[in-house]
């Protein structure tokens, strides 16, 4: 490969992978890997100015625009920092600075937290705007969205300038991420691979009461204006705690070379005790004069630098595979690992993803596999060994028959992952479809979680979402583990139940590629269960963010028997199966 050749494959990389996290919010590469490709662009674009190209990543910021939001253009551009992952490299910028300022310089150190950058224009100590990163030069507007979040004051208080940008980053805490995980995965939903994911998916909803609910939230890093009370970004920053914004405590002036790195040290391990993410250090110039005079690059300034953590990583052994089949369907492959310690915690499984990772990876059992945390709340394999791979090694096999009921897999063309397409008689997927129906976010039916109704299953007390509705407590309570009024409860959800609108109880049958978002277009286009069983293929696309898979996956559930069954001895029951006296 030529030099124009590998300049044009940089590009292409570089271009697709920052899609991928700032678009689709769903990296593809690590940090590290991805400013390795960046810097070897940069290198060969230097060496060779006949390839310049104004659209080459090079000389952009990566854009997170959606076309569903307005765009506002910053007053400051939001550039990005440029990135460091050893003490040389930090020892390297700091020096770089002596040489350039030949004054005493303070450096303000800084955790970098891991979330999504916002921009919050305040005008005479109201918030008017809220604006995301964007390309840099422009962002989307997220106000109503931002407006939610409670460590962003509507309103300042005490003595603020008239007119004040502040630079922060919008988070999602530790706790509040796994909550949200455990929702999705009951609901068979994708995972967020960590909290900054999760924020910036969170940021682009279109509902905000729906952001409102995912508690967010904020710390504010930078201060911009014209009428600043201080000339000194650590007094300035610190002052806006007086306004009412978040800032890290952490924050600290260093005053040398050693307390930066003292600085970085401490927080490569304390880290882990935070209540939210962080991926590393800022160090900035304190003094905004010096600042000034440092100036900046094409794509970000001489004053700071950004000090990366490396994400922590273990060597252990594969010891198997097992598949697990989904409410779906869906088989999923996950490594049994030889337990071993990983960012604090013992980690004994990791996720294989499907088939193609599989094969990428050419695992073979008895492999001595790479494992990888970092923010990623899924430890994840991330290389092989192959050195130490006995010759008689099997390779890992994805399996061609569904581990619960022996039913030939199948694939779609269109989809990584292999199928179990005996819907009605695989047990997992009958219990995961009931656990789908009781859970919170569709009949939020109490007292049944997957232990309940796994032991309801197993005794053949329920084979289907209807025989929910035939429960009798004394019954119940002849059941091992349920008491008189665990019971009672159980019958008394299933009544309450009866309550829940028609959009939700649409969520709740489990329709592959039916969230909760389609049902409530659904249900609000057709108005009823009946209505939508007769819809033909062009009348479900001509609803609004219903497009071919779903129309086709509607009809065909609604094709099935046994599902017209199930849905009539709902109706019988008094389910709600219209929009009626509760909507939607």
């Amino acid at each position: 490969m030529d030099v124009k050749e590998r300049i044009d494959e940089l590009r292409r990389l570089l271009n697709q992978y920052n899609y991928d996290y700032y678009v689709l919010n769903n990296p593809q590469v690590s940090d590290f890997d991805f400013d390795a490709l960046m810097r070897e662009l940069q290198e060969l674009e230097k060496a060779h100015p006949e390839f310049f190209d104004p659209n080459s990543p090079s000389q952009r910021v990566g854009s997170d625009i959606s076309s569903a939001f307005q765009q506002i253009e910053h007053q400051y551009p939001m550039l990005s920092l440029g990135n460091t992952y050893s003490a040389g490299e930090v020892h390297e910028f700091y020096t770089r600075v002596e040489r350039g300022l030949n004054s005493k310089f303070e450096v303000v150190a800084e955790l970098k937290y891991d979330g999504t950058s916002i921009s919050l224009i305040y005008e005479n100590g109201s918030l008017v705007s809220a604006v995301t990163r964007g390309d840099g030069v422009r962002g989307d507007d997220v106000t109503a969205n931002v407006r939610t979040i409670k460590s962003v004051p509507l309103q300042l208080h005490g003595d603020y300038p008239e007119n004040v940008e502040l630079r922060g980053e919008i988070l999602m805490p530790w706790q509040v991420f796994d909550d949200l995980n455990r929702e999705r995965e009951a609901q068979e939903e994708q995972l967020f691979a960590n909290p900054r994911n999760a924020a910036s998916g969170t940021l682009k909803l279109q509902n905000s009461a729906e952001v409102a609910k995912r508690r967010l939230d904020c710390y504010v890093y930078s201060v911009l204006g014209e009428g600043l009370p201080y000339k000194t970004h650590f007094e300035n920053l610190i002052h806006a705690r007086e306004w009412g914004f978040k800032i890290s405590d952490a924050t600290r002036c260093c005053e040398s070379f050693e307390e930066v790195m003292e600085y970085i040290n401490y927080w490569d391990l304390e880290r882990k005790n935070l209540p939210v993410a962080t991926d590393g250090i800022v160090l900035k110039v304190n003094d905004l004069n010096q600042q000034f005079n440092l100036g900046f690059t094409a794509k970000s300034p001489r004053w700071a630098i950004a000090y990366k953590f490396k994400a922590e990583q273990a060597l252990t052994r594969l010891e198997s595979v097992s598949f697990q089949v989904g409410r779906t369907g869906a088989v999923t492959p996950v490594a049994n690992l030889q337990a071993v310690q990983l960012s604090g915690t013992t980690v004994k499984r990791a996720s294989l993803h499907n088939s193609d990772f599989i094969e990428k990876m050419d695992l073979h059992i008895d492999d001595m596999v790479y494992v990888e945390k970092g923010g990623e709340i899924i430890p994840k394999i991330t290389g092989v060994d192959v050195e130490q791979r006995h010759k008689e090694a099997a390779k890992v096999l994805f399996i061609d028959h569904c581990p619960e009921c022996g039913t030939l897999l199948v694939r779609n063309s269109d989809e990584a992952a292999f199928y179990c397409p005996n819907e009605d008689g695989c047990p997992p997927q009958i219990k995961g479809r009931i656990e789908h129906f009781v859970s919170r976010r569709a009949m939020n039916i109490d007292g049944l979680g997957s232990e309940t109704v796994a032991l309801l299953f197993d005794s053949k007390m329920i084979s289907n979402v209807a025989d929910l509705y035939d429960l009798k407590a004394p019954e119940l309570v002849r059941l091992d583990r349920l008491q008189q009024k665990s019971a009672r409860n159980i019958v008394q959800g299933v009544r309450d139940s009866l309550e829940v609108p028609f959009a939700r109880v649409l969520f709740a049958l489990g329709i592959r590629y039916v969230g909760e978002t389609v049902a409530k277009k659904l249900a609000q286009a057709f108005g009823s269960i009946d209505a939508i069983k007769e819809a033909n293929y062009d009348a479900l696309i001509s609803v609004d963010e219903i497009g071919d898979r779903i129309a086709l996956s509607v009809i065909d559930y609604f094709s099935k028997a046994e599902h017209m069954a199930i849905i009539e001895r709902l109706r019988d029951s008094g389910v709600q199966l219209e929009i009626g006296r509760a909507h939607v």
